[in-house]
């Protein structure tokens, strides 16, 4: 059985205390939902296409494009939507006690996003938070989530392995590339209901568990 196909009763640790924590941006960190809509919406209506063609949060945004239109646009449109993108911060707020919850983990956090670098840059600062040392986006990696490849990555940066992390993250792409490349997975409902998380362990926010980082490393606490 492998960490993809376990139930998340099944799933265990290595250890009570983790090497590092690789969290999840959009979401998770910060609040950018009122941003990738304007950004979607512009977009869709520039391409004359339905304004109610959903977005699908915790995936590349690349991925996204090449679903509603045909391939000999894609690059065009890729660059154009990036550049939508990168224009809009309306909205970008940081989730409630998340600067002081990275203060804490000193070096042992780094964020693992869906975003471009710049992109992911940009709405860090409109959120008023410092981007990590090490990052990885989704120009870091040949295939983006739900793949294991970006959490594998994440691990590899921060000189440990998945099985040593915790991700956290709000969608369920996110939580099954994590899974998958064998992290404890940490879902928050902010985007999604509990329900659609399959994650080791469920929460309505962050603000609901305590991340304490140790002479060890960094342990995971429930505060409500």
């Amino acid at each position: 059985m492998t960490d993809a196909t376990r139930s998340p009763a099944d799933r265990q640790p290595d250890a009570a205390v983790f090497d590092a924590v690789l969290f999840d941006m959009d979401g998770t960190l910060v609040d950018s939902t009122r941003a990738v809509e304007i950004a979607w919406d512009r977009f869709l209506r520039e391409e004359g296409l339905d304004p109610d063609l959903p977005k699908s949060h915790g995936v590349p945004s690349h991925a996204q494009v090449e679903e509603v239109l045909p391939p000999e646009r894609w690059a065009e449109a890729k660059a154009r939507y990036d550049a939508i993108e990168l224009e809009t911060t309306e909205g970008v707020v940081a989730f409630p006690g998340i600067a002081d919850l990275l203060a804490g983990l000193g070096s042992r956090w780094t964020i693992v996003t869906s975003c471009s670098r710049a992109l992911a840059l940009v709405r860090l600062a409109a959120a008023g938070l410092s981007a990590p040392d090490r990052m990885v986006t989704v120009d870091d990696v040949t295939h983006g989530k739900p793949d294991p490849e970006p959490f594998a990555r994440g691990a590899a940066v921060m000189g440990t392995t998945p099985r040593r992390c915790l991700a956290v993250e709000d969608a369920p792409a996110g939580l099954a590339s994590a899974r998958s490349a064998g992290c404890t997975t940490l879902g928050v409902a902010s985007t999604h209901p509990l329900a659609a998380l399959d994650a080791d362990t469920t929460v309505a926010a962050l603000t609901d568990v305590g991340l304490a980082a140790e002479p060890a490393g960094v342990r995971l606490t429930r505060t409500a």
